[in-house]
C-alpha cells in the first residue's frame, strides 16, 4: 500500500482535502490517477491498494479512518472490483461509502451490474491524460450533485465520450 498526499492541489481557501482510497493493481494507473488529480485541483489525500481484498482489509483495519470515496478497479486480481464492491454494500459499517467504478471496458452488462451492486458511479478509463483530468472533475462534480439528488441513473456511466455532456 503506498499513500500520496496532493497539497498542491489545495485551493486558496484551504478545504479539507478529500480522503481517497483507490483500488488499482497497475501502478501507472495510480500514478496517473493522483497527478490527474492534482492537474483537477482536488485537492486530496489517496491511499492506493492493488487488489479487492486489500481494499477490504483497508476498510476495515480500525485503526484507519473511512476515505470519503473509493475508487475500484474492475479487474483485479485475488479479488475483483465487483466482488469488492458487493463486500463494501453488505457491509453496515461501510455501505455509506461513496464508491466508483473504474473499468476501460463500457460493456452495459458490466455497467448495469455495477449499479445494481450499489455503485455510485462507472466510470470508463480515458485513453488520455487530459481526459482523466476532466472525467476526474465530472466525477466529483457529480458525486457532490448526487449526494445532494440522490441516485440518477442516466448519470452512473462516465466516459471520455459523453465527459462534456450535462
Amino acid at each position: 500500500m503506498i499513500s500520496a498526499e496532493n497539497p498542491d492541489a489545495e485551493r486558496p481557501k484551504e478545504k479539507k482535502p478529500v480522503k481517497i482510497l483507490l483500488a488499482e493493481d497497475d501502478t501507472e494507473d495510480q500514478e496517473l490517477f493522483i497527478d490527474a488529480l492534482d492537474e483537477a485541483q482536488i485537492a486530496s489525500e489517496v491511499t492506493t491498494v492493488e487488489n479487492g481484498q486489500e481494499l477490504l482489509d483497508t476498510l476495515r483495519d480500525e485503526s484507519q479512518s473511512d476515505p470519503d470515496i473509493i475508487f475500484i478497479d474492475v479487474n483485479m486480481p485475488v479479488k475483483g472490483g465487483k466482488k469488492a464492491l458487493e463486500e463494501i454494500k453488505k457491509d453496515d459499517d461501510l455501505r455509506g461509502i461513496p464508491t466508483v467504478m473504474l473499468s476501460t471496458w463500457d460493456h452495459p452488462a458490466d455497467i448495469e451490474d455495477a449499479f445494481a451492486k450499489g455503485a455510485d458511479l462507472y466510470v470508463q478509463k480515458p485513453n488520455s491524460f487530459n481526459a482523466f483530468v476532466l472525467l476526474l472533475k465530472k466525477v466529483f462534480l457529480l458525486h457532490w450533485a448526487k449526494a445532494l439528488l440522490g441516485p440518477v441513473r442516466n448519470l452512473f456511466f462516465v466516459s471520455e465520450k459523453n465527459v462534456g455532456k450535462g
